[in-house]
């Protein structure tokens, strides 16, 4: 397409790309400003595609990008204590914060609209399994707002978070920004997921990087190195995880409520196995309650046949095994229905 177009005419159609766009004036005088440069390099067509190619690219992602587009929260607290419910047992100090916010959220927007609300910043601490991830999905799901998970585990280097400037070959914009493209709304529910669990040389950069992310007087004009223009995310709703505190900057939890994720009790598992994670491992195999039962007395070997961990992720992943051995046996003709019991309990379980 570009070898057929003169340099005119590919300045005029990246123009028009703009029209009718809703950016903000400042970002609008920026592109002005990016289209006169791109004139000037027009005098000399050898350098003019090569500088047309990252302007291009550059537009692209600024209208990607939602300036005013925002999704309708859903503030219905009955309404979210039953979702919270039904994918959590238990944990009822922590959905209670939960749903004290939504309570504040509708009061606020029914009281006093033009008053901003600056939403608290929540810090899920607990152990490996014990649902903080599940649980910041479960706000994005209550409130009725897109979910934008940004991994923290290992990460080394700051400009994963804030992008690369455009004078770099293959630069792009940071996690941040290229979320917010995803979500196409500016007020999601954005999760920075194991924050303690950065690299330790980039520890301080990163910590930095959050400080300004997670102070409401700063990420109103959150600057992207790519976009090199402020991004307005006060409308964002942020959740951290983490397993502990004790790698993260003072200045960071000043800006953190903490929220701890309790373990779990065998009592709490039995129930979270057989009325959420059973049931919903069935469907996924394909097969249904008919086909595979599970007897009453041995959910604690399911529980704990290797002993005690804190989280569920090794219940879930005995159960999905059990399923799956179910599904071959029924599958391969070797059986119509499935009964685990006291008997045969250990064929369908990690041995070690």
């Amino acid at each position: 397409m570009e070898s057929v177009l003169t340099t005119s005419e590919a300045i005029t159609r990246l123009v028009a790309k703009t029209h009718g766009v809703p950016l903000p004036n400042g970002l609008k005088d920026k592109l002005d400003e990016l289209f006169a440069q791109l004139t000037i390099n027009a005098r000399s067509e050898e350098t003019f595609w090569q500088y047309y190619q990252n302007i291009s690219r550059y537009i692209e992602w600024v209208l990607k990008l939602p300036w005013t587009s925002e999704s309708s929260d859903v503030l219905d607290v009955n309404n979210a204590r039953t979702k919270l419910n039904e994918k959590h047992h238990g944990l009822d100090a922590v959905k209670e914060r939960i749903l004290e916010y939504v309570s504040v959220l509708s009061l606020q927007k029914q009281r006093h609209p033009d008053i901003p609300l600056r939403a608290p910043i929540m810090l899920f601490v607990g152990l490996v399994g014990t649902g903080k991830t599940t649980m910041a999905a479960s706000i994005a799901s209550v409130l009725g707002r897109q979910l934008i998970r940004i991994p923290f585990g290992g990460l080394g280097d700051p400009l994963y978070l804030r992008g690369q400037s455009r004078v770099y070959p293959n630069a792009e914009p940071g996690a941040i920004i290229r979320g917010l493209a995803v979500a196409s709304t500016r007020n999601p529910v954005i999760l920075l997921d194991e924050i303690d669990r950065v690299a330790d040389d980039a520890l301080n950069t990163i910590m930095g990087v959050l400080v300004e992310l997670l102070d409401p007087e700063q990420n109103h004009h959150f600057t992207d190195h790519y976009l090199d223009y402020p991004f307005d995310l006060s409308q964002a709703l942020f959740v951290a995880t983490c397993n502990n505190t004790s790698r993260i900057a003072t200045a960071v939890m000043d800006r953190l409520e903490v929220i701890q994720m309790p373990s779990y009790t065998d009592e709490e598992k039995i129930v979270i196995g057989r009325d959420y994670l059973f049931p919903k491992a069935l469907i996924d195999t394909g097969l249904t309650d008919t086909e595979v039962t599970i007897s009453p007395d041995i959910w604690p070997i399911i529980v704990r046949p290797l002993g005690f961990d804190a989280g569920v992720r090794t219940l879930k992943r005995n159960i999905e095994g059990l399923c799956r051995k179910s599904a071959l046996l029924i599958a391969d003709g070797q059986a119509q229905r499935v009964s685990v019991d006291a008997t045969n309990v250990k064929h369908y379980l990690p041995q070690w």
